[in-house]
């Protein structure tokens, strides 16, 4: 490992924390936050800062947007460059939201991991969910990190490509840090997880807190893109258990219902349909987001065509799809559509992803009828039932449902930023790195191409922002 940089931006940050009472700051040291009842450290797990994670150029990097003039020209130089797949995105001093969002939240995590047994007032058990609860925050931080600034992950390499610094101390004093090893950083997000997972609660107490079906879940996401797809099984098989047996509403909508007659999510205007705020939203397991630079009111970039033909005329979930600008005008050339919601998209962990991603790994472990059970299961409630089964030349093919399946993460998630790590770790997938495409095009709104971008694979990884190398001049950067 190579040293690293004293992580300046970290200690800033640290002095800006406000979740916690008045009471906390009372003769300390200044930057130093310090709790001392168990419900003390339970309410900094309800911090805002933890909840609201910014990181938004994900959503313009995956392969399924294309961009459209005059609009794309209005975007900031960042959000142009994340659509280029360039080198670099950040100014000098331009701060990287990849960086300043999640390092807030490691603060807060680590306080409680590190103090909450020793706090007074509360059980061991309470003290034992709480620190639980922190832990798996501190890992879902991480997996997001390790999947801005570690190359995806392959076995044969992990150990020594360069990860991200393991920060596992809310000590504001450090000054030199050393940049773990991708393999070193995913062995620290499963060790969290799986000493979480049998002290939380098998019923979310709140979409905004970890529960065990999240840990289970987020495990099983780890453990896919590490292409361990034996080992991802049993724990989505436990998530979607708990989910079932959940006493808190977390489920799948019925778009059929939602969209139809008198239906929650009416009506559907011009932004998108009406959704439930983040808190209230059912499908949301772990309510973790970032704001919407591209969907809602945005026209600068659009779902392809090739996107869009991926979706048949009866799938509901067109009614997140808006075919002329907005607030008006004409429609967009070659059938391409803007994302109008949600608003701010959910970034942290969702049902559907959860039937989705179990049905990938039964496909690729050979249970077919497993997997198309599950991914009909999501289906269904996406359009009407006579149009929901897998066909018929697909279900016995192990590769043709794998890429069935894939194209539906597509369909359920474009332009929210998830393709972003679908393509990762596909890219390192010798079955089925064709799936990942790597180009880019730019749109007059004629429909003639205007420019096309191409993905390298060394930009699946970001750079280092230029701010933070220029802070910490030993630090190594990514290709």
């Amino acid at each position: 490992m190579k040293k690293l940089f004293s992580f300046a931006l970290l200690v800033w940050l640290s002095f800006s924390m406000s979740a916690c009472k008045r009471e906390f700051l009372e003769v300390t040291p200044a930057g130093k936050l310090i709790a001392t009842k168990t419900s003390d450290y339970d309410l900094l797990l309800n911090s805002l800062t933890l909840g609201n994670q910014f990181m938004t150029y994900t959503q313009a990097m995956g392969d399924e947007m294309a961009a459209i003039e005059p609009y794309y020209a209005g975007t900031t130089i960042q959000q142009q460059r994340s659509f280029q797949w360039a080198d670099i995105i950040y100014e000098q001093n331009d701060d990287a939201p990849e960086i300043t969002y999640p390092t807030k939240a490691l603060y807060i995590y680590n306080i409680v991991i590190d103090e909450v047994l020793s706090s007074t007032g509360g059980s061991e058990v309470q003290k034992n969910t709480i620190q639980a609860e922190a832990l798996g925050g501190r890992a879902w931080t991480y997996f997001q990190l390790i999947n801005f600034f570690g190359k995806p992950y392959v076995a044969a390499t992990a150990a020594t490509d360069p990860g991200f610094p393991i920060i596992d101390k809310a000590n504001v004093t450090l000054k030199s840090f050393s940049r773990a090893s991708v393999k070193e950083v995913y062995d620290f997000i499963i060790k969290d997880l799986q000493a979480a997972i049998p002290h939380l609660s098998a019923s979310p107490l709140h979409r905004f807190r970890m529960s065990r079906p999240t840990a289970e879940a987020l495990l099983g996401k780890v453990y896919l893109s590490m292409g361990l797809y034996s080992e991802a099984l049993p724990y989505l098989n436990a998530a979607m258990t708990d989910i079932i047996n959940s006493s808190y509403p977390v489920r799948l909508y019925d778009y059929n219902v939602t969209f139809g007659s008198g239906g929650s999510f009416l009506p559907n205007s011009v932004i998108g349909p009406t959704l439930p705020n983040l808190y209230n939203y059912e499908e949301s397991l772990y309510s973790r987001q970032t704001t919407g630079d591209w969907t809602s009111t945005s026209n600068a970039l659009l779902l392809s065509p090739a996107t869009m033909s991926l979706y048949g005329s009866s799938d509901l979930r067109r009614n997140f799809m808006k075919n002329t600008p907005y607030p008006s005008g004409t429609a967009f050339p070659l059938g391409m559509a803007r994302r109008a919601g949600p608003f701010s998209p959910i970034i942290g962990m969702l049902v559907p992803d959860v039937y989705l991603m179990r049905a990938e790994v039964k496909a690729r472990l050979n249970d077919l009828p497993g997997a198309k059970n599950d991914v009909e299961s999501l289906r269904i409630k996406r359009m009407p039932a006579s149009d929901a089964p897998v066909p018929a030349a697909i279900i016995s093919d192990r590769i043709s449902l794998v890429k069935f399946i894939l194209d539906e993460r597509i369909r359920e998630f474009s332009a929210l930023g998830y393709r972003w790590l679908d393509m990762r770790r596909l890219s390192v997938d010798s079955e089925f790195q064709s799936t990942v495409k790597s180009t880019h095009t730019l749109y007059t709104t004629g429909g003639t191409v205007s420019s096309t971008f191409t993905l390298r694979p060394e930009r699946l990884t970001f750079k280092i922002p230029p701010k933070v190398l220029a802070e910490n001049p030993g630090m190594q950067d990514n290709p």
